[in-house]
């Protein structure tokens, strides 16, 4: 049993001349978040007619990162594709087929030569839908600029109709900055990283939709994933920790974004957050 505490009208998401309706779900993390992603997404996708389901996925597995066997369990729950960020090389098991799965995509701004793709196209009817996974550098390892890499995206995909980005990072000024950057050219830029739902979903100026960071599909009694008791023993004595997923009720983070036809942009961006009841 799930109880749903914020779908803003989610009901009513439905508009004439719609091209594209995508579900992005927030950072799965751990046993728990795969748990009810595969509990929730074939509902959603049923009531919501769902043309496109991306996740991301870089801490998918116990600790962190991304495995071929959850990468495998994630595509069977009804995901689409899968995004990643800073902790996606952290399973090395990684590095033997990433370079063969398309629907896997990590930062596109890291340096010339990395394993993997930056971005992947899929086809929606007659729409293709661009997927970009950009990291931010502040607060994070230094990577190459963002901004300056979606541009050269842009410039190489010059044809495709709808861009949607998965920016991971940790400032919310940057995120920002990156919004407003991309506000025309991208259909949605949705942040990721931080685990924690922000309420600033909107539509920017020329088009784009906007959230700050979409949260986390994971265990709900945690810091960002991991036993609280590791965390608050770690901000008290200062001194390593050895990380572990905590266990539980989860939550299940995500947004709707539906792109209109006519102008290849976003018509609405709704939260999603649910809650297991037990």
């Amino acid at each position: 049993m799930f109880i749903i505490l914020d779908v803003r009208s989610l009901e009513k998401f439905i508009f004439e001349g719609i091209a594209v309706k995508i579900l992005f779900v927030g950072d799965v993390v751990g046993p728990p978040g795969i748990g009810i992603l595969k509990d929730l997404l074939p509902t959603l996708k049923k009531q919501f007619d769902l043309d496109l389901v991306v996740a991301n996925g870089e801490n998918a597995a116990e600790g962190n990162g991304l495995t071929r066997n959850l990468a495998d369990i994630i595509f069977d729950a009804g995901v689409d594709i899968i995004t990643g960020g800073n902790h996606i090389w952290d399973c090395k098991d990684i590095y033997k087929w990433i370079n063969s799965e398309q629907r896997v995509v990590r930062p596109c701004n890291y340096p010339e030569g990395t394993p993997g793709k930056g971005f992947t196209k899929i086809s929606i009817d007659k729409t293709e839908v661009l997927v970009i996974n950009l990291c931010g550098r502040v607060f994070m390892p230094s990577l190459d600029c963002p901004f300056q890499k979606f541009e050269q995206v842009l410039s190489e995909v010059a044809d495709t109709a709808v861009i949607f980005v998965d920016f991971h990072a940790e400032a919310t000024s940057e995120k920002m900055a990156f919004g407003y950057f991309a506000d025309g050219r991208a259909a949605a830029v949705i942040g990721t990283h931080t685990h924690v739902q922000t309420a600033d979903e909107r539509i920017l100026p020329k088009g784009t939709a906007y959230i700050t960071d979409i949260g986390m599909t994971g265990p709900a009694q945690s810091v960002l994933g991991i036993k609280k008791e590791i965390i608050i023993s770690a901000f008290r004595t200062h001194r390593p920790q050895k990380f572990e997923i905590a266990r539980g009720k989860a939550q299940f983070n995500a947004c709707l974004v539906e792109i209109e036809s006519n102008t290849r942009r976003a018509a609405r961006i709704s939260r999603i957050q649910r809650m297991e009841e037990n």
